[in-house]
């Protein structure tokens, strides 16, 4: 995926805890999921009213 391997994600990682420390990372880990369950219920919410409209 992407050509990515262990070192460059460790990399990676390591660059997320040296900017945002290891306390601000659960935090902005729980943010994003949040985002994301609302983005999906959004999308399925619009899914089924386009669903429901087609069906009258």
């Amino acid at each position: 995926m992407f050509g990515m391997g262990g070192p460059e994600i460790a990399l990676i990682v390591g660059a997320f805890v040296l900017l945002f420390g290891a306390k601000k990372i659960p935090e902005l880990a729980r943010g994003l999921g949040k985002g994301i369950r609302e983005f999906k219920d959004a999308s399925k919410e619009i899914r089924e009213n386009i669903e429901n409209s087609t069906k009258e």
